[in-house]
């Protein structure tokens, strides 16, 4: 049994997703960010650095895992799927949930951060990461024009990448020029376990415009999480 401590956020939803696909057991223990039960304590010998995801494998003596990459890969090596054993294999999985791990992530987080939830509006810095994030999903569209995921067989490198690039619109970036990008976006949307990972540990309609009341409140929430 998997215990996962977790939130509604992309990489909270990289752990759900995958528990979901590999169709593990697990126990969900949510984490309210907004009261910082993430810096309490009893949390933080789970994860010293503070943030969600973090797992406890009850099956291997309570061992912990944090940071979301290193739990996918963590579920992937531990049942042996979604992820290839060949060292090249590997490796290009590797390759790509490190891209979205050092740059989907980080720079669509930013993205957010000042598009969303700072209430003072810099324009540079609104216009640098959207622009980043333009150009790194135009980098996931690239490698899919010829590739049906982005190693090889769907694996933990397409949960990582999906479970952002989704949220585009959040970002405030739009994909309409990029097809191959949209082809996989819904295809792995169209995935059972996908759709029930991202409703973990609740469902959230933030990127439909007739919930432009719930965006609002989120937003309104979050800022105050990253002023802290």
């Amino acid at each position: 049994m998997i215990d996962l401590y977790t939130a509604s956020t992309p990489n909270g939803h990289k752990a759900s997703v995958a528990l979901e696909e590999l169709g593990l057991p697990y126990t969900v223990h949510p984490i309210k960010l907004t009261a910082q039960e993430q810096k309490a304590p009893w949390f933080l010998k789970i994860n010293p650095n503070g943030r969600i995801p973090a797992i406890v494998d009850r099956e291997a003596d309570d061992f912990a895992v944090f940071e979301s990459g290193a739990i996918l890969m963590y579920l992937a090596e531990k049942t042996g799927r979604l992820m290839p054993t060949s060292p090249r294999g590997r490796s290009t999985v590797v390759q790509w949930l490190m891209f979205q791990m050092g740059g989907v992530g980080p720079m669509m987080g930013q993205a957010n951060v000042f598009f969303r939830y700072f209430p003072e509006k810099i324009p540079a810095a609104i216009e640098r990461y959207q622009n980043e994030t333009r150009r790194l999903l135009g980098v996931l569209d690239e490698r899919l024009r010829d590739n049906e995921y982005l190693a090889g067989d769907y694996s933990i490198a397409d949960i990582a990448n999906w479970c952002w690039a989704r949220t585009h619109r959040w970002s405030g970036v739009e994909i309409d020029d990029r097809p191959h990008l949209q082809r996989w976006i819904e295809q792995i949307a169209a995935r059972p376990a996908a759709a029930r990972g991202i409703a973990v540990p609740e469902e959230l309609h933030l990127l439909k415009a007739a919930d432009a009341d719930a965006a609002r409140k989120f937003a309104e929430e979050a800022a105050k999480i990253v002023q802290r």
